[in-house]
């Protein structure tokens, strides 16, 4: 099932900072000729959420949000601003766990995540005071990343994935990883079930998330901080392309012991 091909994964410099409304497909490309490089059928386009959302001006400044009754409650309670506490309410199914310092939410896309990955980090508006301003999630990253990879297929004409990742904890491990939160064209999910391994023991349960391991090693490269190189190029994904989502990586309730 596996292409054993070296895997190449290339940090995209000279992007500048995305504006609401900016063309993303041509910012990427003008960043792939600048670094002299180019798309080949295969590659597969990481981006980081932070210039996905930007692009999609889903910049909000927080004084002029207004909160219900329940925000209020619950961010005394937790220690948040009111304000942001709405926000994550908005953007949220339901509240999964709460304690001072910290909330946990199903964000509306299924996933579980903090604060409905609402982010203070690296974003400012243009005008107010900087400490209002947050940046939400896309509204559906896997149309996102299917509008974005269309583009750049169309300008090109290569067939290409694309994956946003977003960094997120996780239950029962300490540290932020990267992890998907939108894809097209790659699949998020690779089943290895009736493969055979070293030994010749058929694999029965094995499911790879595929999608997730190319989101940790592309986010080694973006950083967390201020690195600035929001998208990096990756030569040689072993799974080939497909019409994968980022919601397939979602578990149903039904399948979910902890909740």
């Amino acid at each position: 099932m596996t292409n054993l091909r070296q895997l190449n994964l290339i940090a995209l410099y000279g992007i500048p900072r995305v504006q609401a409304g900016d063309d993303l497909v041509g910012l990427l490309l003008a960043a792939l000729e600048s670094n002299s490089l180019c798309l080949e059928n295969g590659d597969v386009i990481v981006l980081a959420q932070k210039i996905v959302s930007k692009a999609e001006g889903r910049l909000v400044n927080l004084s002029q949000v207004q909160p219900r009754p329940e925000a209020r409650e619950l961010a005394e309670y937790i220690q948040k601003r009111a304000e942001l506490v709405e926000l994550i309410l908005q953007e949220s199914n339901a509240v999964l766990r709460t304690r001072p310092g910290t909330i946990i939410v199903e964000h509306k896309s299924g996933f579980v995540c903090a604060n409905a990955g609402i982010d203070h980090s690296n974003v400012s508006g243009p005008w107010g005071n900087a400490e209002d301003w947050v940046l939400l999630l896309p509204e559906d990253s896997d149309a996102s990343a299917a509008h974005i990879r269309n583009g750049l297929e169309t300008k090109t004409g290569k067939s290409i994935g694309v994956l946003i990742i977003d960094s997120h904890g996780r239950a029962w491990r300490n540290g932020i990883v990267g992890v998907s939160i939108g894809a097209a064209g790659i699949p998020a999910l690779v089943d290895m079930r009736g493969e055979t391994d070293m030994n010749g023991y058929q694999l029965r349960v094995t499911t790879i998330a595929a999608a997730d391991e190319l989101a940790a090693a592309a986010s080694l490269l973006m950083g967390q901080a201020a690195e600035g190189t929001p998208a990096v190029l990756v030569q040689g994904f072993p799974y080939g392309l497909s019409e994968g989502k980022a919601s397939d990586l979602v578990r149903s309730k039904a399948q979910d012991l902890f909740r």
